[in-house]
């Protein structure tokens, strides 16, 4: 899951460095990920795995780090495991 986060990332945050230089529990936000580019991605998250995110979940935390996108969207997954959500995503391309 975590190679398809930085996928949607690098095509989606319009982050200040490379998501490749990044550690999965370095700040995105430090990274320059503003308001803009948090919508992007929930998004292309949404569309990405065929799920959509609750709005209670949506939040600074959320979009923290590449860790807590993963801890969050994995129990979103249709058989709520984080392999679903790597297959669901090659499917759905």
């Amino acid at each position: 899951m975590k190679v398809a986060l930085r996928n949607i990332l690098s095509e989606n945050a319009c982050l200040h460095v490379p998501v490749e230089t990044l550690a999965d529990s370095d700040s995105l936000y430090d990274a320059g990920l503003s308001s803009l580019g948090t919508v992007r991605v929930l998004l292309a998250v949404e569309d990405a795995f065929g799920i959509e995110i609750p709005g209670e979940l949506i939040s600074f935390d959320l979009f923290r780090c590449i860790d807590s996108l993963e801890r969050s969207l994995a129990p979103l997954m249709p058989d709520g495991s984080l392999a679903g959500a790597v297959s669901h995503r090659k499917g759905h391309q």
